[in-house]
């Protein structure tokens, strides 16, 4: 299938609307992980015009560990508590951050973002099994109603 470029709507219950429809498109039927993930953060990347990154850490043992991914090389590992994304996945929270250089702690990988938003991706028994990662180069890009609108989107992420 080939992707289908649209326009995202400025409402953000319609934009999320649309984009869970999309990330629904290009993974359904699809049974591999990295298949799922990789098409999932193309889809997210085309619909945040302002993220330079977007991707997934996994969980592997006592780290995260990078998954697919749109945008610059990146961190390969993070561990338990560690900046934006272990800090998700310690407290079993999604973490919005307006600004990274005031969150203590933070990973840079792109000395270029300025928010961030981290949204857990749990199992079915509430363990968490890796998370999403977006960054921006604008502050505050990221709102509560985008925490809550990627924390249904990625619901649809089947488990591995």
């Amino acid at each position: 299938m080939s992707y289908i470029e649209v326009e995202y709507p400025a409402d953000k219950p319609a934009f999320y609307r649309l984009l869970a429809e999309q990330v629904r498109l290009y993974t359904a039927g699809e049974g591999d992980t990295t298949a799922v993930l990789a098409n999932a953060a193309a889809a997210i990347r085309q619909a945040f015009a302002q993220a330079n990154w977007v991707g997934f850490y996994l969980v592997k043992g006592q780290e995260l560990v990078l998954g697919p991914f749109q945008g610059k090389p990146a961190v390969a590992r993070i561990g338990f508590g560690k900046g934006v994304c272990g800090t998700a996945w310690a407290q079993n929270a999604a973490q919005v951050v307006a600004e990274v250089a005031c969150f203590a702690g933070h990973i840079a990988c792109d000395c270029n973002t300025h928010a961030e938003l981290v949204v857990p991706l749990r199992r079915a028994d509430g363990r968490i099994w890796g998370v999403l990662d977006m960054d921006s180069t604008v502050p505050g890009y990221f709102t509560e109603a985008d925490r809550e609108g990627m924390e249904s989107v990625i619901r649809l992420l089947p488990e591995p």
